[in-house]
């Protein structure tokens, strides 16, 4: 019997995976064991191995595919077995799962009655974009109500954006037959405002046709990758279609001047003839500068502007970058973060690096000090080795540290289990190992799940100081910065020393202030008498 092969969850935090290579196609033979894929998770790329024998009758996600956990991924059975069953229940294509409730639909009230039908030679005016980054425009002020002539040119209304007010001119003539937004009221760009017509139109026939036109209901649904652009792809019938005709504000309308309000005014002020302007704003509009800038005669002022091109770089989103945006975002913003910084006095730290290091075959870094430091401090201080559960606080009396490694894609955290029963030199080696196979992302998941502290070191890059985001649910996270020579005064003498700063975040929910405060003494304590981590 045909067996159903899902995206498997490779880590704690996966919520989605894609297939980076199939070792296997369609047709071949699979044995117990067989690697069928290399699955790349938000933490690394690990191969997959089958644990059914059989042949391969079927790949649900192509490669470079990206699915949700669980999601089908193979299917694997007897060699010419019928799979249509499983098949029809939903995977339509290779790589896409289509749910028939999710499917955009459009619903289209009955326009075939007449009461629907927009009469000819209406004109229908929608909220004009005006500025770059509008979205949507609010109404402040209508200066026609319906069934007041109007001519081209006429300010139709005062349209608030997200930058001004503006006035909002008409490109048409003829009656103000529906208003769409009552004054105050908002809509997006492109909405339904006003309509025009001839005098003597059925006013009601229009209301009614309009009306009918807003009630039009699209239903979009957005893929994570693409978007479905209902409104303008589909097709919908109306007896008498509405042509919406967008105006162009910044053009010479049978040859008269087209100005922004502000530059009317100021020119106005001054004196100055519009058409003895020179517009420089888009499609030749006159703009507050060129009011400004003109200093009379015959010519405007020539306004040099630049002629670079604009360039962007898209780089899509990988897995692991969306997975450290969500998970970071959920800290920061649900978890009550505190910092403690202290500066600590290296000078013991480095001397006794440095006799260390004459040892054969060793060689140890300050962050190994720091991290077999904090391991020995969180054993004295378990309220800091800590998590946080909505329904119980869970103290750990094992010490499991992360450390922080940038990679490519963005930051994986492998873990040091029980750093505290670890010397100095096995401490050194393991977190070396785990940064190399972090950035091959070649770690296993046990070597990236399970931690209960967080050390984060930037010094190595020179920075001094910084705050760190809590991996949670662990309580608390170390922020190490660089080591520094500075004027420190020892025996009431100042000399050169070097010191370096440290900033620890914690959890309000979990830790408090003294508690905080009593694990960096202990800390201290470590890292300037360095003698005491070979004793403890």
């Amino acid at each position: 019997m045909a067996e159903l092969i899902n995206m498997p969850r490779l880590s704690d935090t996966m919520e989605e995976g894609t297939v980076a290579k199939w070792y296997k196609e369609v047709g071949d033979s699979v044995k117990e064991g067989d690697i069928l894929a290399e699955i790349e998770t938000d933490k690394a790329t690990m191969e997959f191995e089958s644990f059914q024998e059989g042949e391969l009758l079927h790949i649900g996600i192509k490669e470079g595919g990206t699915a949700p956990v669980d999601s089908l991924l193979a299917i694997i059975g007897v060699k010419g077995e019928d799979i249509s069953s499983f098949l029809d229940k939903g995977v339509v294509s290779d790589d896409i799962q289509i749910d028939e409730e999710k499917t955009p639909s459009i619903q289209v009230s009955d326009s075939s009655n007449e009461g629907t039908v927009l009469p000819p030679d209406v004109e229908v005016i929608t909220m004009p974009r005006l500025s770059d980054t509008m979205e949507e425009g609010t109404v402040a002020k209508w200066n026609k109500k319906v069934g007041d002539k109007v001519s081209e040119g006429d300010i139709l209304a005062e349209i608030e954006t997200d930058k001004a007010t503006m006035e909002f001119e008409s490109f048409y003539s003829g009656v103000l037959l529906y208003i769409g937004l009552e004054e105050g009221a908002s809509a997006p760009v492109d909405s339904i405002l006003a309509a025009i017509g001839k005098e003597g139109t059925n006013l009601e026939q229009v209301k009614s046709a309009l009306m009918s036109r807003k009630s039009l209901v699209v239903e979009s649904v957005k893929d994570k990758s693409t978007d479905l652009e209902v409104s303008e792809k589909s097709e919908l019938t109306q007896p008498v279609p509405i042509e919406i005709e967008k105006p162009v504000v910044n053009q010479n309308v049978n040859g008269r001047l087209i100005a922004s309000p502000l530059a009317k005014r100021l020119a106005e002020e001054k004196g100055i003839e519009l058409s003895q302007i020179k517009g420089t704003g888009e499609g030749g509009r006159i703009i507050k500068r060129d009011i400004e800038s003109f200093k009379g005669g015959n010519k405007s002022v020539e306004i040099q502007i630049p002629s670079g091109q604009e360039s962007i770089t898209e780089i899509a989103n990988s897995t692991m970058r969306k997975a450290i945006a969500k998970r970071l975002s959920t800290s920061k913003f649900s978890a009550p973060h505190y910092y403690l910084s202290v500066e600590f006095n290296m000078d013991n730290a480095i001397a006794f690096r440095a006799q260390f290091n004459t040892l054969p075959d060793t060689k140890i870094s300050f962050n190994d000090i720091i991290l077999k430091a904090v391991a020995l401090s969180l054993k004295e201080h378990p309220q800091v080795n800590s998590q946080w559960f909505d329904d119980k606080i869970i103290q750990n009396h094992h010490v499991h540290l992360g450390v922080a490694v940038a990679v490519e894609d963005g930051l994986i955290v492998p873990v040091v289990k029980f750093t505290d029963e670890l010397d100095l030199r096995q401490i050194g080696t393991t977190v070396k190992d785990y940064a190399v196979r972090a950035r091959e992302k070649k770690l296993t998941p046990s070597e990236i799940e399970g931690s209960t502290f967080t050390v984060s070191n930037l010094g190595m890059f020179g920075i001094q100081e910084f705050t760190s985001i809590i991996n949670q649910p662990n309580s608390a996270i170390l922020s190490v910065g660089a080591i520094e020579k500075k004027p420190i005064v020892k025996n009431d003498a100042v000399v050169v020393g070097n010191n370096m700063k440290l900033t620890l975040a914690c959890d309000h929910r979990t830790v408090d202030g003294a508690t905080g405060a009593q694990f960096l003494q202990t800390l201290r304590m470590f890292i300037e008498n360095p003698i005491r981590l070979l004793v403890s």
